[in-house]
């Protein structure tokens, strides 16, 4: 099969587990860089051997020649991007969260959809090996049918000495971290009709929210609890696991500390240890995102080369965006929302 080139834009903090990932796939190859900072650019233009170096877009995409763009820079780019990716017709993966509005989320996958192009949503965490592990049981029925469910990330760790942009910001965990974990809910039980969600700030250093608890009402019946922090301290730092519990109608099943599956049915009790892979480029103990990361883009071109539309597409991702609008409200007006509103 012919390699796919791809371009990248932006090259900062994460972007560098994007080239990684794109790299560990024989049959693509990143011929563009892109990024307002030199110094950036040239980092990983030299670590990666990428000769085609650009501060503008608008210059990149003039000169051409890769067949898909990923557009890794902060939110308030992404509309412009991904239309002006649309208008050369060139496919797009866009970085979470999609937009800094729904609306503009919306004007996004309505750009692509009138250019013909894929649009996908960088939205990693539902491809963690864990992640996957649980939707496998599932999919089994070996604990029958879901009533009741959790998706649970506590954390006390640093993630402003990384991404320091991050603490002045009015809206902080739900947009950042908890749109994973909702969309991980999504991914396993299913869309939810509405929302309910309570938010704090603990760390006084900080402008938006680091404590959110969420609750789904999920159109299949099934209610679940997503709750996340990063003002949790606790003996033993689980970051950046992501804890599961589901209770069904023939059993039950928990994603614990260090990979831990517990899956309790009528055949009886398993325990398993189901942990990512730790790639070669990558380190503890952010492996399991950065293995996600591989995951994501091996399915994108997968995707790309059968014409089928991707697990994260845009129009996908548009409700996991509203549930996060939809838990920004609630917990301003301390009421229940309905998701049908917003999506209209």
């Amino acid at each position: 099969m012919a390699k796919f080139k791809g371009a990248l834009i932006g090259c900062g903090f994460f972007a560098v587990n994007q080239m990684h990932g794109w790299r560990d796939l024989p049959d693509v190859e990143i011929v563009a860089i892109c990024d307002r900072d030199p110094e950036r650019l040239n980092i990983v233009g030299d670590q990666f051997g990428v000769a085609r170096r650009y501060r503008s877009a608008d210059e990149m995409f003039a000169d051409g020649g890769f067949d898909f763009v990923d557009v890794a820079t902060t939110v308030g780019s992404h509309r412009a991007l991904v239309e002006l990716a649309a208008r050369h017709k060139v496919p797009a993966i866009c970085q979470k969260p999609f937009a800094p509005t729904l609306a503009d989320a919306k004007a996004m996958v309505a750009a692509a959809k009138a250019a013909g192009i894929p649009l996908m949503i960088h939205e990693n965490f539902r491809w963690q090996t864990p992640i996957l592990a649980v939707k496998a049981v599932l999919d089994s029925g070996a604990i029958g049918t879901p009533f009741w469910g959790r998706v649970s990330f506590r954390s006390g760790f640093d993630v402003f000495s990384g991404q320091p942009y991050l603490a002045k910001g009015k809206r902080f965990i739900i947009e950042d971290l908890g749109i994973h974990a909702l969309d991980i809910a999504r991914f396993l039980f299913g869309d939810a009709g509405r929302m309910t969600a309570r938010t704090k700030r603990i760390n006084p250093e900080i402008a938006g929210e680091d404590v959110a608890t969420m609750l789904l009402d999920h159109d299949n019946g099934i209610t679940s609890i997503v709750d996340v922090s990063y003002a949790t301290k606790l003996p033993e730092e689980p970051f950046p696991e992501t804890f599961v519990e589901i209770d069904a109608s023939e059993g039950t099943l928990r994603l614990g500390k260090d990979y831990t599956l517990t899956v309790h049915g009528p055949s009886g009790t398993t325990r398993s240890v189901v942990a990512p892979n730790l790639l070669p480029w990558a380190s503890r103990p952010w492996h399991n995102i950065q293995e996600s990361v591989a995951l994501i883009h091996k399915h994108w071109i997968e995707r790309l080369a059968a014409g089928a539309e991707p697990d994260t597409s845009g129009s996908d991702n548009l409700k996991t965006f509203a549930l996060v609008e939809a838990a920004y409200l609630s917990a301003e007006r301390g009421e229940t929302i309905a998701l049908g509103e917003l999506l209209e």
